[in-house]
């Protein structure tokens, strides 16, 4: 059942329909900037594809790149003990009751 599918949580981002169950692609690391040689400040999660991405603080903006690629609205922080979440579409930040965060503090 996708996080979605709830109407009370319905209501806090038009594109929880669009949640997937997903494996992240990088443990702990921003694949792009890897392979870029380069380095990133924190990092998101795609809760549509599972990527992972750096963040806008970090000089490669891979999370906002894949958004803009793809069209997947939903990240997730993906850094420890973070559990928020961001829609690129309503730009909105904000936290689904009942979820945890996808690496452990």
């Amino acid at each position: 059942m996708a996080v979605g599918e709830d109407p009370e949580r319905q209501a806090v981002c038009g594109h929880l329909d669009q949640v997937r169950a997903v494996e992240p692609s990088s443990a702990d690391s921003c694949p792009a900037c890897v392979a870029a040689g380069d380095s990133w400040v924190h990092l998101r999660m795609c809760q549509t594809c599972g990527n992972i991405g750096c963040c806008d603080s970090s000089d490669n903006k891979h999370a906002t790149a894949h958004h803009q690629s793809t069209g997947h609205p939903l990240v997730r922080s993906y850094e420890p003990g973070e559990g928020w979440w961001w829609c690129y579409d309503d730009q909105l930040l904000f936290e689904v009751a009942g979820s945890f965060p996808p690496r452990p503090a």
